[in-house]
């Protein structure tokens, strides 16, 4: 029986592992809360974990061990069809020998609604994303575009407060991706719905989310907005993944309020933001960005401060 817990955020992963054979993990005690409304997206290299993760909350996959719960109810033993959640993927699954109108109107013949309802809601999804006039075509008779549109609309006509997308701007070209990944985020934001978006593409995760899950190794690496990602990575994994990135050794010299000083292996002195480091003495790592290096314009050689 599904159990009702009243704190709970909208979505929730308590403890969460998964395996394939009975050994090797590739979810590791996943626990994490998205509060509704949120677009949170989860990034990461192939192998990371993540599309694995999005396949759990949709029910495709089954949590080898912990607790996902939707709305404060656990769904793990609730089939895919009755969790009512919004579901795009990279090949947008639309039915060929259906029209535009007939595909979306599919998820509401299953949910028993009548004529004049599905009627309703199918042009009201195709306004949403601007495709009314399409309603008559078969999906081989639109573009690419205009194909990811229809299965936005598809996945929001039965109107879901949860739509999970799996790389869905994946086989668009680089304009037309720019283009629907603001689209998609400002309906999102519109709607007030609550997006889960999988990535590796670490461009448009920075782009579209409010927060953001870094996956490696079956573990959330990071988890924040996009800036904090990038301005205060909490491990050099992140630090290498998100945006370009140069790095140097060298051990904590001293530490006073928000500045760390570091002497480099080659000897040279840097001043730099402290993140996880706590103890003078300390190897560190320091992270540094290419739009903060500054030509010492005299040609001599100096501390830098960073």
């Amino acid at each position: 029986m599904a159990q009702k817990n009243s704190k709970s955020a909208f979505v929730k992963f308590e403890r969460v592992q998964k395996s394939y054979d009975g050994e090797t993990l590739v979810v590791k005690d996943l626990n994490l809360e998205i509060p509704k409304g949120e677009f949170l997206t989860m990034l990461g290299p192939s192998g990371s974990g993540k599309t694995t993760c999005l396949m759990m909350l949709a029910g495709f996959e089954t949590a080898t061990h912990g607790e996902i719960m939707l709305n404060g109810i656990s769904i793990n033993n609730i089939p895919p069809h009755k969790r009512g959640i919004g579901m795009v993927f990279q090949n947008y699954a639309l039915f060929p020998h259906m029209s535009v109108a007939e595909n979306l109107s599919f998820p509401l013949e299953v949910r028993k609604l009548d004529k004049t309802t599905r009627e309703e809601k199918v042009n009201r999804a195709l306004d949403m994303v601007e495709m009314g006039d399409f309603k008559g075509r078969r999906p081989a008779q639109l573009s690419g575009g205009q194909q990811q549109r229809i299965a936005l609309a598809r996945a929001l006509v039965f109107e879901p407060e949860l739509v999970l997308m799996d790389e869905p701007l994946g086989a668009l070209d680089k304009q037309l991706r720019e283009k629907m990944q603001f689209e998609i985020t400002a309906l999102a934001h519109r709607l007030g719905i609550t997006v889960v978006y999988v990535t590796h593409d670490q461009t448009e995760a920075l782009t579209m989310s409010d927060r953001v899950a870094v996956f490696n190794d079956g573990r959330i690496q990071q988890l924040a907005t996009p800036d904090q990602l990038y301005e205060e990575p909490e491990n050099s994994f992140v630090a290498q993944f998100i945006g370009e990135n140069n790095t140097l050794n060298g051990t904590v010299a001293k530490l006073k309020n928000e500045t760390a000083t570091v002497k480099l292996d080659s000897g040279e002195v840097i001043d730099c933001k402290p993140v996880n480091v706590s103890t003078v003495g300390e190897r560190t790592q320091v992270s540094i960005r290419p739009e903060r290096v500054e030509l010492n314009k005299k040609g001599c050689r100096q501390d830098l401060t960073l």
